[in-house]
């Protein structure tokens, strides 16, 4: 519990450092938070808009229970409908932790999948512990989720680094996920797919965020392994995803990650398409 919170309170000093810019950020969030449906309609359009760039994934582990995570949260949808760094295309993945729920708020998206994810990337990053708010991008780097400054410079090596590419195509109820041969150098690797929803919101009634209503973008929904690709030889697969969880906007990624340095070699997603659940 210690540990939790001496780097939650580092997060919260990073976002403090991070300048008024942040908090104008977040203001306007909230604004468009307000008019619900024409957020909705804008960050649909902008994820089904094909764009130009190297992909990168962007992850980020947070938590309704913690009160530094909606800042975090703002930056990952700003980063997402924005796409602020040239030469890249920003995928997002919000990954929900769980350890935040005995502390008051038990989050509806979270799992303990997500909070043993972030337990790898500590692994990886030789940390001694897991925080939260926690971007990761492409499994090379990490720091406070609220650090826009830290974001955009990461997001751009991560954009001239090179790529294996990643073919994901619908096939009626499931995708055809295929990757070539890795780069030149890369280890045995593991090949996943993610499910994603946009446009999700919480009214918080407990813990630190109580009486917040907060909304999210990108939230991981389901993620599994769907294979392995060793080096040399290419990889196919097929992934179904589980039933619908809401009416949101739903989306698939899917991506390859180097067993032992976590790296990510290559990701892709699907336009965004409306649910039916």
């Amino acid at each position: 519990m210690a540990a939790l919170n001496l780097k939650k309170q580092i997060g919260i000093t990073a976002g403090v450092l991070a300048g008024a810019a942040a908090a104008l950020v977040a203001l306007n969030t909230d604004s468009l938070a307000a008019r619900g449906g024409q957020q909705r309609s804008s960050v649909s359009a902008a994820r089904s808009t094909p764009i130009a760039g190297t992909p990168v994934l962007v992850e980020l582990f947070t938590s309704e229970g913690c009160s530094s995570c909606p800042p975090a949260d703002d930056l990952l949808r700003e980063l997402q409908s924005r796409q602020p760094v040239a030469g890249a295309r920003i995928i997002a993945l919000s990954e929900h932790v769980d350890y935040w729920n005995s502390l008051g708020w038990k989050d509806p998206y979270s799992s303990a999948d997500y909070s043993a994810r972030q337990s790898e990337y500590a692994r990886a990053f030789k940390n001694d512990q897991v925080y939260t708010p926690q971007i990761v991008v492409d499994g090379r780097v990490e720091f406070v989720g609220s650090d826009r400054s830290a974001a955009r410079a990461a997001i751009a090596r991560a954009a001239k680094q090179e790529k294996v590419t990643v073919r994901l195509a619908s096939r009626g109820d499931s995708f055809a996920v295929s990757v070539p041969k890795l780069p030149k150098g890369a280890g045995p690797s593991d090949v996943y797919a993610a499910v994603t929803e946009e446009n999700l919101t919480s009214s918080v009634s407990r813990g630190e965020n109580s009486g917040r209503r907060l909304t999210h973008t990108a939230v991981a929904r389901q993620l599994v392994r769907i294979g392995a690709v060793d080096p040399g030889k290419p990889f196919e697969g097929t992934f179904r995803p589980g039933g619908a969880r809401s009416r949101a906007v739903r989306n698939v990624v899917a991506f390859v990650q180097e067993r032992g340095t976590r790296h990510i070699l290559g990701v892709a997603e699907t336009p965004s398409v409306a649910s039916a659940g």
